[in-house]
């Protein structure tokens, strides 16, 4: 009779339960925790891994781990950084089961490297192995060990594992999309920030769901907008009324899937120069009934008296300016006159007057006017 955790077939509840955890797994902060936990569970395995993405001589790997110890054993030899090159399933057909008693026999694998250098100080003993290629090409592994006190695994056991195969690896092309979509979401909100825009999102309420860190500093300061009962709402009276009849308009244009978008200044209590906010409603790509929080309404906020962080190595590599010449550059980028950047500067306003003629000369430009717009619509800003 066979164990009982190497039973023939799951009852449709849990193999639904064991799905829908493998579905979840890209959602998860450790990606499949809960999945790897339930197979090692079930079939009595010491540890349950799932290689992601394999180590390398210049990266480390993306290794989870479901055990007793939880991922990691503390002061254990690292797979990825010691041992990976003398994993011997690395090589093994893809989309196959094997077993390492049924790869090198009992007595081959014992005396194998792998199990005496790796396994067998962690007491680990069998091994159940499958190297996955998914339909979108990502190379990844599964394998799945027991201890010394136990046995090898079942025909029962790989007919589950088989059966469960395909949809990790659906489940494994997901988490790659989802990857590569928090990957350019990333990328672009920092480009965002760099640009000095601050964006908030409102949801169909018109409460504020997140803000970057530009819009979080402005909103702390109340410079000009500020949040009252969880709503974005602008300092003066007057101009709040408008406001938040753009905000109400936007969000019924988002219920009706209507592509629209409206600007306005709001002043500011302490900087003569106003903000510049642009609201519009954000899309929904299908129209779902359901009662969820959805974002509806984006606002972008622009500090046009700002200046773009970390500009100075761009500006030096863009256009090869000096020192001096790049402080003069922000300076007028931030609207400021020839004399009062050489007051800002400490410089004489002659001295000013050659170091803008280096400018010039470097960049194109053939007066103050056209000079910002050359550094504004560079890449400077995003640097």
């Amino acid at each position: 009779m066979l164990p009982a955790h190497d039973a023939a077939a799951l009852p449709a509840s849990e193999l639904s339960a064991l799905l829908g955890q493998l579905y979840q797994g890209p959602t998860e902060t450790v990606p499949w925790a809960g999945f790897l936990e339930s197979v090692r569970e079930r079939l009595d395995a010491s540890f349950v891994t799932l290689v992601l993405r394999h180590p390398a001589t210049d990266r480390p790997g993306l290794i989870v781990n479901a055990s007793p110890f939880g991922p990691h054993l503390p002061g254990e030899p690292s797979y990825s950084e010691q041992y990976y090159a003398l994993c011997p399933f690395l090589n093994l057909h893809p989309d196959q089961i094997f077993s390492a008693d049924e790869l090198f026999g009992e007595a081959g694998w014992i005396a194998h490297p792998f199990y005496l250098q790796y396994l067998q100080p962690l007491d680990l003993r069998y091994i159940l192995a499958a190297n996955l290629r998914t339909p979108n090409g990502v190379e990844c592994a599964l394998f799945i060990s027991r201890g010394h006190h136990g046995e090898d695994f079942s025909v029962a056991g790989r007919t589950l594992l088989a059966d469960l195969l395909p949809h990790l690896k659906r489940a494994v092309d997901l988490h790659a999309a989802l990857d590569v979509l928090e990957s350019e979401r990333a990328l672009y909100a920092d480009a965002v920030d760099r640009l000095l825009v601050g964006t908030v999102i409102l949801d169909e309420d018109g409460k504020v769901m997140k803000a970057n860190d530009v819009a979080g500093r402005l909103l702390r300061a109340r410079d000009g907008l500020c949040l009252c009962n969880g709503a974005l709402q602008a300092n003066n009276p007057v101009e709040n009324r408008t406001f938040r009849k753009i905000v109400d308009a936007a969000i019924e244009a988002h219920g009706l899937a209507a592509s629209r978008s409206e600007v306005t200044t709001l002043t500011r209590p302490a900087v003569a120069t106003p903000l510049s906010v642009l609201v519009r409603p954000i899309p929904l790509s299908y129209r779902a009934e359901d009662k969820a929080r959805r974002p509806a309404v984006a606002v972008f906020i622009r500090d046009p008296a700002g200046s773009p962080r970390n500009a100075h190595a761009s500006l030096r590599k863009l256009f090869r300016l000096t020192p001096t010449e790049i402080e003069l550059a922000l300076l007028m980028m931030d609207g400021l006159t020839l004399d009062e950047s050489a007051g800002r500067l400490g410089i004489k306003k002659n001295t000013a007057r050659a170091h803008l003629r280096g400018i010039f000369a470097k960049t194109g430009a053939t007066r103050q006017a056209v000079l910002v717009k050359t550094l504004l619509s560079s890449v400077v800003a995003m640097g």
